[in-house]
């Protein structure tokens, strides 16, 4: 059996995230979207919230389940017993820091193999950085997130009128 893992800020989660998370699980027995709580970033959604909109976006996908988690990915890949890291890459920009990534996680624990996929074109620009400064700004990014997370923002007044 086959575990991956796809880490993550998912912050908040998009179309770019779930058409890899999608994509994934068709090719491993198990896969953990694991939601890591980053101290470096400034979280649109707190941690519990992001994990939540990420059940709700994925439903019943098989082998696909969400956890969280502080520090090194390849602690908790360890520890969790995943041989798999899943990357998405957007475009080649993408690819020289998860190269670098890829090539430390290796040195660190050197069982555990680093898949990259690529994204569909049609959601190649999508970041959740770039949706974040939308939502700041009062824009719309209704198409860029699934239902749920769309739902979300605007039952929160996380709205596209007034940013956070």
């Amino acid at each position: 059996m086959v575990r991956a893992v796809y880490p993550g800020s998912f912050d908040p989660i998009t179309l770019g995230h779930l058409d890899i998370i999608t994509r994934a699980s068709k090719l491993f027995d198990e896969v953990v979207m694991a939601v890591v709580a980053n101290p470096g970033k400034n979280p649109l959604l707190p941690i519990d919230v992001r994990a939540e909109l990420i059940s709700r976006v994925i439903g019943d996908m098989p082998g696909v389940t969400v956890d969280t988690f502080q520090g090194l990915t390849v602690d908790f890949a360890k520890n969790k017993q995943i041989s798999v890291i899943i990357r998405g890459l957007r475009a080649v920009s993408d690819y020289e820091a998860e190269l670098s990534m890829a090539q430390t996680n290796k040195q660190l624990l050197p069982e555990l193999e680093t898949i990259f996929l690529m994204t569909k074109a049609e959601y190649s620009f999508i970041s959740s950085s770039t949706v974040k400064e939308i939502v700041k700004l009062g824009g719309d990014v209704t198409q860029f997130l699934p239902p749920a997370v769309n739902l979300y923002l605007k039952e929160h007044h996380i709205n596209f009128q007034q940013g956070r």
